[in-house]
């Protein structure tokens, strides 16, 4: 397995892996490392704790939607490395004009405004051509498991 010698080092169990993902990328096909690399610091740091996604793009890419289920997910840096273990802890459903300030805080984006959220995220929605204000996005929120020492 590709993340065998990061999940023992973990001390987490290779049977509770889900998938490997580098934010605002296609899960290991990483086309926005800086992106990548500024999100997964965000997380290291402790000010990001949620992420959201357009519900369309699981189904286009044919993928499962988030679960609460003690499994756990490889975060990757911009060159592809892992850097941390996160595990959801909630995961609901809501419109983008629903999405709330608390969520765009847990986000840990920019001055972590509602404000701020609904920018970032509609121009990153309009480029997939998803966007409008009530899609449907899936809001995750999640506790890391473990994260690697530099």
């Amino acid at each position: 397995m590709k993340y065998e010698k990061f999940i023992e080092e973990a001390g987490l169990n290779s049977a509770d892996f889900r998938w490997a993902f580098a934010f605002c990328n296609d899960g290991e096909h990483i086309t926005e490392p800086e992106l990548a690399d500024e999100l997964a610091n965000l997380v290291l740091s402790g000010k990001k704790t949620a992420t959201a996604s357009a519900l369309a793009d699981y189904a286009e890419a044919n993928e499962p939607l988030p679960t609460v289920d003690g499994k756990f997910d490889i975060l990757l840096n911009g060159k592809g490395e892992p850097v941390a273990a996160l595990t959801n802890t909630r995961v609901y459903q809501t419109k983008f004009n629903e999405v709330t300030a608390e969520h765009a805080f847990k986000e840990g984006e920019g001055n972590r405004t509602l404000a701020y959220w609904r920018q970032v995220h509609e121009e990153f929605f309009r480029e997939l051509g998803l966007f409008s204000p009530d899609m449907a996005i899936i809001c995750e929120e999640y506790k890391v498991l473990y994260k690697k020492e530099h």
